[in-house]
């Protein structure tokens, strides 16, 4: 159970608050934190359900205003928790019954408290309740919950697994945990190992939120000097050294430019530089999702982020999550409680976010305190793309020294990484097709027949180059190919 959370509660009930919400979708773990608290006020803690009634006299079953009915009628100083709040609270008489208990839960020294998964107050409740929300189980609880499945654990090993089940939920952990130990034979690297594989399958219940495979790390990145040198110089940055000298914690960092240039390559990479979980937040997911608001969705993704950090959460074409933020409606208050999220957490979760189109991008996204920095990924100089000719050639087991680089990369000039990968990769084809290895023509006739994204979106891309110069740090070390086209 969450300590603080029930520290949290106990202070608003000894405030005089008579309605709370409890944010939880694990109901026992709610229900013990609650037990702290009411300890902690000297009430009872009472349930209601709306199949069960009230505590053990039953009374009160059958809806939400029957429950309220039997709640007045008890005199005596208590917490009452109303089990799946979020069903509840479409009644309209139960809801004017509720607001008239007021006073009277105030003299009695009670409180109401709402648990659900997610709680959407009607207006008449918004003023009159404070939310609290039940934290996913951090290391110490983990801890002790495995503990408590086996002897004598190695502690070491129990670290690992511990981390490794960090974003799930009590139960979830525990449950993975004993089916991981059982089929590795007790708990050893290899149970380790099981555990993350089940976290995985379990963090799919999240439709916004996925665990990614840290493949790619910085040296797989072509070009962008500058950003490298600013992200492996906040590597250290995270750890208790840096806090007591002072550091801010690293917030994270909006990556603006051309398609194609690196930009998701660098956000995945930024994980397994600094050896962090990377996660990837779809906001698309997140608005598609039929099973939960997105409100909720984007709260319960943040909240496994927090606690799995330190972590890389990665959101990919940020600007059209939010596109639709300044038209109101569910978007405009996702995009409210995300930016908030952005500027005020304390969890070591370093955000990584790509756009494509500034246009499209909330000013408010841009304004300092959200990111810690704003970089432009403009298409890669001559001597990035010699670069990345080099890592594709080497990826494909072919010695770059056997061709001659500085002139692809000069026939290259309009490319982007990606399309350099994708030359690369029809002259393999070509070779294998006729039967030899690949050569020096097939790379430059492949780079002739490819169309450059440039050639395309030429007056966009002059546009962006525009925007980012006097307002974007450049992501290269050479700022020549930010001038490229400059007066064309």
């Amino acid at each position: 159970m969450s300590r603080d959370c029930a520290k949290e509660i106990g202070l608003l009930v000894k405030a005089g608050w008579r309605l709370i919400g409890l944010e939880a979708f694990e109901e026992d773990r709610a229900l013990a934190t609650l037990q702290l608290a009411a300890q902690a006020c000297k009430r009872e803690l009472v349930t209601w359900s709306v199949a069960s009634g009230l505590g053990s006299s039953g009374h009160g079953a059958g809806s939400l205003d029957d429950g309220l009915r039997a709640i007045s009628a008890a005199a005596e100083p208590a917490i009452f928790a109303i089990l799946d709040a979020h069903r509840q609270l479409h009644d309209a008489v139960a809801l004017r019954r509720l607001r008239d208990l007021f006073e009277l839960l105030a003299e009695r020294m009670q409180a109401i408290v709402l648990i659900g998964p997610a709680l959407e107050l009607p207006t008449e409740l918004m003023h009159e309740a404070a939310i609290v929300e039940l934290p996913l189980p951090r290391a110490p609880e983990l801890d002790a919950l495995f503990r408590s499945a086996i002897e004598s654990p190695n502690a070491e090993i129990l670290e690992n697994a511990v981390r490794a089940a960090l974003g799930l939920t009590s139960d979830e952990a525990l449950r993975v945990f004993r089916k991981s130990c059982a089929l590795a034979g007790g708990l050893n690297e290899k149970a380790v190992a099981g555990i993350v594989r089940e976290k995985r399958q379990a963090l799919r219940r999240t439709p916004a939120l996925t665990f990614h495979e840290l493949s790619a790390g910085l040296e797989d990145v072509g070009g962008l000097g500058e950003l490298k040198r600013w992200l492996r110089e906040r590597r250290r940055a995270f750890g208790d050294e840096a806090r007591k000298f002072g550091l801010p914690m690293p917030r994270g960092l909006l990556l603006l430019g051309v398609q194609g240039c690196g930009k998701s390559l660098s956000a995945k990479a930024v994980a397994r530089e600094w050896s962090f979980p990377l996660l990837r937040l779809d906001l698309a997911a997140a608005f598609g999702s039929s099973d939960q608001t997105p409100e909720a969705t984007i709260r319960e993704a943040t909240a496994v982020a927090e606690s799995i950090a330190p972590c890389v959460l990665w959101i990919d074409e940020i600007e059209k999550g939010f596109a639709a933020a300044s038209e109101g409606g569910s978007a405009s208050r996702v995009f409210g409680a995300f930016l908030t999220w952005l500027s005020e957490k304390q969890a070591p979760v370093f955000v990584v976010a790509t756009a494509n189109d500034v246009t499209r991008l909330p000013p408010e996204l841009l304004r300092r305190g959200r990111f810690d920095e704003l970089f432009f990924v403009d298409l890669p100089s001559e001597a990035e793309r010699v670069e990345i000719f080099t890592i594709h050639l080497r990826h494909f087991n072919r010695d770059p020294l056997q061709f001659d680089l500085a002139e692809l990369s000069l026939q290259a000039s309009r490319l982007s990484g990606s399309e350099i990968e994708q030359v690369v990769s029809a002259a393999l084809y070509t070779a294998f097709t006729e039967g030899r290895d690949l050569g020096f023509n097939d790379l430059a006739n492949a780079i002739t027949d490819t169309v450059p994204l440039y050639d395309t979106y030429e007056e966009r891309i002059k546009e962006l180059r525009d925007w980012a110069r006097t307002r974007a740090r450049p992501a290269t070390l050479n700022a020549k190919s930010a001038n490229l086209f400059k007066g064309r």
